[in-house]
């Protein structure tokens, strides 16, 4: 590994110090604003008080059309007092929630858990090949450490991108272009987190410790994909059109013409006919008081993309085609709808309501307008927001060279390359401090070997088998990794590291870890699919040496010479003598020593058999009762 200011240690040391500037200068900015806040608070009232006293004194000294001008000057002076605080404010909360977001990566590089934004529930299957045994997903996770979202939907496609069991080559590629060039551009991330938040309320905004709210697009698709009949409105809306003059006509003619009263008949029928209408009419304004603040919060978000020109990135600029469409921009659309729900909104003043559908039919022209609008929507709405939601699942796999400077893109190959299917070079732990974490060189020569690795207690074997599931993963999710360089297959995974038992289902934990294991060999033996890339934290934990040993043995030359690889982490010395037989298997280990009566690790993979074993010693460290000979 590399020493000095080029080391992991170093490169993320300097991004570190950076973000905790720029916390400090978010502090001084924010104070500032306090005060700016407080004082222009003091000018508010200040006007109003002037507004009040002002032209009270001046209707009394200089009469009413003193009265007029000092209200104009002094009404001008308050609106300009409370557009300036509003300005301030809106300011104020773009700076908090920079200052969070800068937070949030100081605690993603820190893995200071208490303060990463929280991660959303996600179900995920006992039955997953590797989701439990590699911790990508859960309350201390890859997923929560790289998640950025604002949307439930993005940050469970970059769930299902993390817990992908098949690997799609063309997408992993496609996808890994799209982070590459948004490694580029971590301001357009952060303004897209900004702009979603604060059109999503001021709730979002209070309280650095509050929970991440996050928006849901289902109630908004639900909506779309409801009913958009809208029977006879259309004809009705044209017959009450032609009703207009004539009630006016006929109105006209009763006050100043001596008709007889028959406006009354023109508009009883032209009440009717809106009342015919109200189931429709309800249906369409309820769901415009449903989708309204959605619709502003989209308009926020896709106007970033619209004014973003990425003409020197072409992935992401074929990526965003589809919001710069001629005649079909977000902006455009989202337009015409904020002016229609406006309008429609006149429909909740009782009065402004009688007076409006008196004179016109208001209310049935806004909902046939309004189902006219959702209709357009139903064929745009869903693919903006499926590229809204995979923007943000692609800005949490490009966070990985955020939180990690020193991570670089792998190389995926196909086998028919000749290429060797796995070799990753100073490969580390995501979950591992910077300061405490050791990188280890791992290759695989061809398919249908194993590597068996012995070591001591706490030598680091079951986080290396993690260390490496977790990048290949990251690999083939289209993400960074955390090595010097790694070039891979496209690998099915399974992993049997974490194996509990389960009191619910009645499986006791041998049980629960002879199922895995005979999972991982289906899956090795499926025909015709990606080769499988396996990881086992020790065989046949829960029952008796002899046993485990013969068991052990049998299970490893299953494994062996299928189309697949993997790695076995084992206290059983005896398994070690297996590569002695078969070519396939080759041995690796992990050291420990005793210095100053303390255990030390160099948590390194070195080849060959473990020569030494240390429960013993731990137990005699521990202060247990340990014999002097073995016997």
């Amino acid at each position: 590994m590399s020493e000095g200011g080029s080391s992991p240690q170093g490169r993320r040391g300097r991004r570190l110090h950076a973000l905790q500037r720029k916390v400090a200068r978010l502090d001084r900015c924010l104070a500032e604003l306090q005060s700016d806040i407080d004082r222009l608070t003091r000018l508010r009232l200040l006007t109003f008080a002037l507004l009040l006293a002002g032209s009270s004194a001046a209707l009394l000294a200089f009469g009413p059309a003193a009265f007029a001008a000092a209200l104009v000057l002094f009404a001008g002076l308050f609106l300009l007092m409370v557009y300036r605080h509003r300005q301030a404010e809106q300011t104020m909360a773009r700076f908090v929630i920079w200052r969070r977001l800068t937070e949030a990566q100081i605690a993603r590089m820190t893995l200071d858990w208490a303060h990463i934004p929280p991660e959303s529930t996600y179900e995920v299957s006992m039955d997953h090949p590797f989701a439990r045994d590699l911790d990508l997903v859960g309350t201390r996770s890859i997923h929560r450490l790289l998640d950025m979202a604002t949307t439930i939907e993005g940050s469970a496609l970059l769930s299902e991108w993390l817990l992908e069991t098949e690997p799609d080559v063309a997408e992993t590629m496609r996808r890994q272009e799209l982070v590459r060039e948004l490694t580029r551009l971590p301001a357009l991330t952060n303004r897209l987190v900004m702009s979603a938040t604060l059109a999503a309320g001021p709730e979002t905004v209070v309280g650095q410790g509050a929970e991440q709210l996050r928006w849901s697009g289902a109630r908004l698709l639900a909506w779309l994909d409801g009913p958009t009949e809208k029977g006879n409105l259309r004809t009705v809306l044209i017959a009450l059109i032609a009703l207009v003059p004539v009630n006016l006509l006929l109105l006209f003619g009763y006050l100043r013409l001596d008709w007889p009263p028959l406006f009354i008949v023109s508009w009883v029928v032209y009440g009717a006919l809106t009342i015919s209408q109200m189931p429709v009419i309800t249906m369409a304004f309820q769901d415009a008081a449903v989708m309204n603040d959605s619709l502003r919060q989209l308009a926020a978000v896709f106007a970033l993309f619209e004014e973003r020109s990425f003409s020197h990135l072409p992935a992401l600029q074929r990526f965003t085609a589809p919001l710069r469409a001629p005649g079909k921009r977000p902006s455009e659309l989202l337009r015409r709808a904020s002016r229609l729900l406006g309008g429609a909104s006149l429909r909740y003043n009782v009065f402004l309501a009688l007076l409006l559908n008196g004179l016109v039919p208001w209310d049935v022209f806004f909902a046939d307008r309004l189902l006219d609008m959702k209709e357009e929507l139903q064929g745009v709405l869903p693919g903006w927001l499926q590229l809204w939601f995979e923007f943000e699942a692609l800005s949490g796999q490009a966070n990985v060279s955020r939180v990690y400077p020193e991570a670089v893109f792998p190389t995926i190959t196909r086998e028919e390359t000749g290429a060797s299917p796995f070799e990753g070079s100073n490969l580390v732990h995501p979950l591992i401090l910077a300061e405490e974490s050791v990188g280890n060189d791992y290759a695989v020569d061809r398919l249908g070997t194993l590597t068996i690795i012995t070591g001591s207690n706490m030598a680091g074997k079951s986080s290396f088998l993690r260390t490496l599931g977790v990048n290949l993963r990251l690999a083939l999710s289209s993400a960074p990794v955390l090595a010097d360089a790694l070039q891979t297959m496209p690998f099915r995974v399974f992993a049997s590291i974490t194996v509990t038992d389960s009191v619910t289902d009645g499986f006791s934990f041998f049980y629960a870890e002879v199922r895995r294991l005979k999972a991982l060999l289906s899956e090795l033996q499926r025909p015709g699919e990606a080769p499988l890339f396996f990881l086992v934290d020790e065989i046949f934990r829960g029952t008796n040496n002899r046993e485990r040993l013969i068991g052990s043995r049998a299970y490893v030359r299953a494994l062996v010479g299928s189309c697949g690889t993997g790695a076995i982490a084992t206290h059983d010395l005896e398994l070690v003598h297996l590569a002695d037989r078969d070519s396939n298997i080759h041995n690796f280990h992990f050291r420990d020593d005793v210095r100053d009566g303390r255990m030390v690790f160099d948590y390194k993979l070195h080849p060959g058999p473990c020569p030494t074993t240390n429960a013993l010693r731990i137990m005699a460290l521990a202060g247990l009762p340990v014999p002097e000979e073995p016997e």
